[in-house]
């Protein structure tokens, strides 16, 4: 006579990278998956009660959670029916979230009439007591979530080391990179899409907008980041796609354009998850990303890279039906209103004007024309970026000159108008902090306004003592190494050989561009606070030259 089942079973095994030491080698062989299987059906052929209905298998998704896909499908075959007893080989293997393994166990099986057992644990709900399922299973799922716990602080320990070492922990290399063959933490060039990183920088800084790039390398069927990592067989997914063949986009060529990493330095940490058990992702603030310079070969220079970030502030758009802004665009503002100048062209009989004028008083909302002509103005602006040059280029080979006359660092800071300001400045703070006391003890201030007093007073302090180390430093750097340490002195060469201005003298000098009424053209250089202390390191030293002498 044929045996009555009365259990169908389900076989639930999991593993996942929780279940590994931080540095990827298997902690404990027993709880592989062909272990778990092992164990599991060697449990269930035992039992006389008991007929195999399915073998569930979660491997490589953490327990600290229940949104595995192959236990939703235990669950589903629960729900309709099929399987009346779930069996794994402990309560670490069904679930690390002592809570809802609790709500699993004690409420949701058995309004199924779902029969659970934990083979090593030696819990079987059909035999177990009261106080097994009241008070011992909870406790070891409790051990079991501090284990998860536990382990989700090592991972973020050490990937926190990692990242402050310079050590590239990502998934995947960021486009243009690819990882080392012989150090997955280290990222290594890839020529192309590198190739495809320098245009798109070269493209912003000749004035096409991100759309227009966008295009630009759709048009020419440059694969998208996403395209191009599944080309290579990345199993790679994101959630910036939009479409069926994901292709650029202005987006997509923006992140490329503010991410410091192609400048060969490592940015890591800009985001979180809230915690072990909550798989959603908070932004952190940049102050405290990890950043390390020089872990890997630069794509771009760093001026190349500040360069574009001054654009990205400002408009920069194209005229209609053109690829490419204009050769002040993002520069050029009015020196009253401060808003940006827009461009305007007149055309009458066969001749073509250009001019400039203050996008205020286009709107009809006050302040001025400030009308400049395009010729006009590309002149004086050169003029001024030459005139620059040469004086920086003097100045260079007077310090050159005058630094070989042994002459000391500590002589020249007292000179510095700034650094003697901030100093003075850092005086008046330890003297007003150190009158707080006297006020208090005559009853001029309260304790609290003591306190307050105090507290702005140090804060003020060490504010001014941050700008004074940076003012310092700067000078030390300009007395060591001359004009290189500022500017680009090649650059400036360069500059006193060409005819004409261009887009890129423009952006390698000039910060801003303002213009006022009567045709005053203000320009503000990229290298201002740099230019203006080396002007009065060369005069401090000529100075002190002349006294020796």
């Amino acid at each position: 006579m044929q045996k009555k089942v009365l259990y169908y079973a389900a076989i639930y095994l999991r593993l996942s990278r929780d279940d590994e030491d931080i540095d990827g080698s298997t902690k404990r062989e027993s709880d592989s998956i062909s272990s778990q299987r092992e164990l599991a059906r060697s449990f269930v052929k035992e039992q006389p009660d008991m007929e195999l209905f399915d073998i569930y298998i979660d491997d490589g998704f953490s327990g600290s959670n229940f949104n595995r896909p192959n236990f939703k499908r235990m669950m589903a075959d629960i729900e309709d029916g099929n399987v009346n007893c779930v069996v794994v080989k402990d309560l670490s293997r069904f679930g690390r979230d002592y809570i809802e393994a609790g709500r699993f166990i004690q409420k949701i099986f058995p309004a199924f009439s779902v029969r659970f057992i934990a083979i090593t644990d030696h819990y079987d709900s059909l035999t177990a007591d009261q106080s097994t399922t009241s008070l011992v299973i909870p406790v070891k799922n409790f051990v079991n979530d501090s284990y998860c716990q536990d382990i989700s602080e090592k991972v973020k320990s050490h990937q926190r080391l990692k990242r402050e070492k310079g050590k590239f922990i990502g998934a995947f290399a960021v486009y243009g990179y690819q990882k080392d063959s012989e150090d997955k933490n280290k990222l290594v060039v890839d020529e192309y899409a590198a190739k495809i990183v320098r245009n798109i920088f070269a493209w912003k800084l000749d004035g096409m907008s991100n759309f227009a790039i966008a295009n630009r390398l759709n048009d020419n069927g440059i694969f998208s980041p996403l395209q191009y990592k599944k080309s290579h067989g990345q199993n790679y997914s994101t959630g910036f796609r939009t479409g069926i063949v994901p292709q650029w986009s202005a987006v997509a060529v923006k992140r490329i354009l503010t991410n410091e990493i192609y400048t060969g330095t490592l940015v890591q940490g800009k985001t979180e998850k809230v915690n072990y058990k909550v798989s959603k992702i908070l932004e952190k603030p940049e102050a405290e990303w990890f950043k390390v310079a020089g872990t890997h070969e630069a794509i771009i220079s760093k001026e190349v890279y500040q360069n574009v970030q001054r654009l990205l502030k400002v408009d920069t758009r194209a005229e209609k039906g053109k690829e490419k802004a204009h050769i002040f665009s993002g520069l050029l503002f009015c020196g009253d209103c401060k808003e940006p100048m827009i461009r305007r062209v007149n055309r009458y009989k066969g001749t073509e004007k250009v001019y400039y004028i203050c996008s205020t008083r286009n709107r009809s909302e006050g302040c001025s024309r400030h009308s400049i002509a395009e010729a006009d103005l590309k002149e004086v602006v050169f003029q001024i970026i030459r005139s620059q040059a040469a004086l920086l280029i003097d100045v260079n080979r007077q310090m050159q000159y005058i630094q070989t006359k042994e002459m000391e660092f500590g002589d020249v800071v007292g000179f510095d108008k700034e650094i003697t300001r901030l100093r003075n400045e850092q005086e008046k703070y330890l003297e007003l902090r150190a009158g707080l006391y006297e006020d208090l003890k005559i009853g001029v201030i309260t304790q609290e306004d003591f306190k307050n007093f105090g507290e702005i007073y140090e804060q003020q302090y060490t504010e001014t003592e941050k700008a004074l180390t940076k003012q310092e430093e700067m000078l030390k750097k300009l007395f060591y190494n001359g004009v290189q340490s500022g500017v680009k002195l090649e650059r400036m060469k360069e500059t006193m050989r060409i005819t004409a201005l261009d887009r890129d003298t423009l952006l390698v000098f000039v910060e801003r561009i303002e213009v006022y009424e009567g045709k005053k053209v203000l320009v503000q250089f990229c290298y201002q606070e740099e230019i203006e202390k080396m002007l009065m390191l060369s005069e401090v030293l000529s100075s002190q030259s002349e006294e020796v002498i």
